[in-house]
């Protein structure tokens, strides 16, 4: 070993120190001893060097050996074989069962020192799974589309998992090096080429991590120490992890270090969190509230936002530190997804069954965020949700698609082809146009046809394992729960099943009026004063019929807007008792924007405002603002 005066970056992997050197540290405290393995090749037959760790306090070993950038090694317990990476590896050129290579940050040259980092205030998320977002599945060729979706209005990139994990592809949430950007996208700097040049066109990048539990193949965390997870909970997906109980301090530092390595070394604009309802703490200090105050102090002077998913609907995640709460900035509306689906679709039925996609429901969205905060919710028969009054409209993220919802179709198939033309068009501008933040899943804005299906590369009996859990899952919806669904449902493990899931972009090109309509609402929504305003309390409705709606935006000075949406038929308005459709004194509403226009595929514009009364057109929406 060699013996050098060492300050470290973060407190756990590998970190050169100059002089053609670096510094190893891993927590271990179920060994008595650890070797560092520096070797020549991840081949079976490589040469190997062994270097003897120093032990320290509570568990720690470290010490120092000739190492650069790629470097490759691994740890050797008390002696003993196989040898196993390093829980904080950077990377593993050859996937989590093999040798961890070495990798220095500085190499990448960043031109972002202008980039001030993003608020949740006026952004459009982009849910991106990079393996099939184009064919060749990697951050460069995801990069050359970053200028494109700039262009249309896309603000906020929300990348799925890329810890490194098992398999030749999957979706990420199975990640088990968690340091390390997975080897079937790129190289770290690939990773680093890919936020520098998101951050030149405008677009921020946030990342989707997974701190509820580990996959189940290449997790080698108990071989280093089984304290890592505990048995005093329940996890839907696998061991929950330690982070309350004996020896947790560890543990928590090593999440923490995460979120501080993944926005100091990759300039990540932040996280969202997935399901923090399987994430167990009750100690003082929820481990995702002590994440988000480290990734926030890791990104200085930028600012970055911190969202959740979160089942159980606990508004305390958005709530303030000194309030109670956990301090993050958004928070994933299901509500507002499963009454679209259901306004859409008409399907009512698992977790669908508390939903009936009326206006009221859009409208108390709009106002109110969730529309569970307590109340009796008959699928779970228990109450649902918590509080959310006070809380700003943009910590509501809203959204028609996401990676699970698409995939628990069964067959991964798009909303837009479940439902008409005309309610897609008026649902995608409620979303767009709505207070909340909206977010598209790949593909959306312009109407992908291609599906997303759940597909896992996993190996031996895990392969029938994934495929009956997934069958088990998708038999609370009964139309597929039956025994010919399960022999038609796509195979997880399959590669024609991942094949399926990537992006056709010439599709932008064949779906043009649904990607103009995309862009076009995202245009208005950040030119308009009133739908760019998001302000609390800026927003009433009222239910016009039980399939038509209105939503008025209150501007200074009599400066509204009028969103209108009808789901159903041609309907005819003789009588109007109600105040929302009353024009600012002085003035008439006039139709400034409406989804019926030949450029979206509509059959064109009427008038909505007439002599005689309103006329909404069947399954449309229209935007209407005063004029004098």
């Amino acid at each position: 070993m060699i013996e050098k005066l060492v300050r470290r970056r973060f407190p756990i992997g590998a970190e050169l120190i100059g002089d053609g050197a670096a510094h190893f540290r891993v927590w271990a405290p179920k060994a008595e001893r650890i070797d560092l393995v520096i070797e020549s090749s991840a081949e079976a037959n490589a040469r190997r060097e062994f270097h003897p760790l120093d032990p320290e306090l509570d568990g720690y070993f470290s010490g120092t050996a000739a190492a650069q950038p790629g470097t490759l090694y691994r740890f050797r317990v008390n002696g003993g074989a196989p040898f196993y990476p390093d829980p904080a590896s950077r990377y593993q050129p050859e996937g989590p069962h093999r040798s961890s290579a070495v990798v220095d940050p500085a190499q990448f040259s960043w031109t972002d020192d202008g980039w001030r980092g993003v608020t949740m205030h006026g952004q459009v998320l982009y849910e991106m799974h990079v393996g099939t977002f184009t064919r060749e599945g990697t951050w460069r060729a995801a990069m050359r589309e970053l200028p494109e979706l700039a262009r249309i209005g896309i603000t906020v990139i929300e990348m799925m998992p890329v810890a490194d994990f098992a398999g030749e592809f999957g979706w990420g949430y199975d990640g088990v090096d968690l340091f390390a950007p997975t080897r079937l996208y790129g190289a770290p700097d690939d990773l680093r080429a890919f936020i520098n040049e998101a951050h030149r066109v405008g677009i921020g990048v946030i990342l989707d991590v997974v701190y509820n539990h580990l996959g189940p193949e290449g997790n080698y965390l108990r071989e280093f120490s089984a304290d890592y997870f505990t048995d005093r909970y329940k996890n839907e997906w696998g061991d929950p992890l330690n982070f309350d109980g004996p020896n947790s301090g560890p543990v928590r530092e090593f999440f923490i270090t995460n979120a501080r390595y993944w926005i100091d070394e990759f300039h990540f604009d932040g996280f969202r969190f997935d399901a923090t309802q399987q994430i167990f703490d009750t100690s003082d200090d929820y481990i995702v509230a002590a994440i988000g105050r480290a990734a926030r102090e890791a990104a200085g002077e930028r600012s970055i936002i911190l969202i959740a998913e979160n089942e159980p609907q606990q508004t305390r995640i958005v709530r303030k530190q000194e309030e109670g709460g956990y301090g993050l900035d958004g928070l994933w509306n299901d509500d507002w997804h499963h009454s679209a689906i259901v306004a859409l679709t008409g399907r009512s039925e698992a977790y669908y069954t508390d939903y009936g996609g009326t206006p009221q429901e859009f409208i108390s969205a709009a106002k109110y965020g969730y529309l569970y905060q307590g109340q009796r919710y008959e699928w779970q028969d228990q109450p649902r949700g918590t509080p959310g009054f006070g809380i700003a409209p943009e910590a509501f993220i809203a959204f028609i698609e996401n990676h699970d919802q698409i995939s628990n179709c069964a067959f991964g198939r798009r909303v837009r082809v479940q439902t008409s033309a005309g309610k897609y068009r008026a649902l995608t501008a409620l979303m767009l146009l709505g207070p909340a933040t909206p977010l598209l899943f790949q593909g959306q804005e312009f109407g992908a046809t291609t599906p997303f299906i759940y597909f896992n590369d996993s190996s031996g009996d895990l392969r029938d394992a994934i495929r009956k859990g997934r069958f088990e899952f998708l038999k609370q919806f009964p139309s597929v729960a039956g025994a010919q669904a399960e022999t038609q449902l796509p195979i997880p493990c399959a590669r024609e099943t991942f094949e399926q899931s990537k992006l056709d972009f010439s599709e932008r090109e064949k779906c043009r009026e649904i990607y103009d309509l995309h862009r076009d609402l995202l245009k208005l929504r950040r030119e308009d004063s009133r739908f760019a305003e998001q302000k609390p309390h800026g927003v009433d409705g009222a239910v016009l019929t039980e399939d038509a709606l209105v939503l008025r935006y209150f501007g200074a000075g009599g400066d509204d807007r009028l969103l209108v949406i009808n789901l159903g038929k041609l309907i005819r308005l003789r009588r109007l008792p109600e105040p929302l459709l009353a024009p600012p004194a002085g003035s008439q509403w006039k139709t400034i924007w409406t989804s019926e226009s030949p450029r979206y595929g509509g059959p064109g514009a009427a008038d909505i405002v007439t002599e005689k009364g309103w006329t909404l057109p069947a399954e449309a929406a229209a935007v209407l603002r005063p004029s004098r």
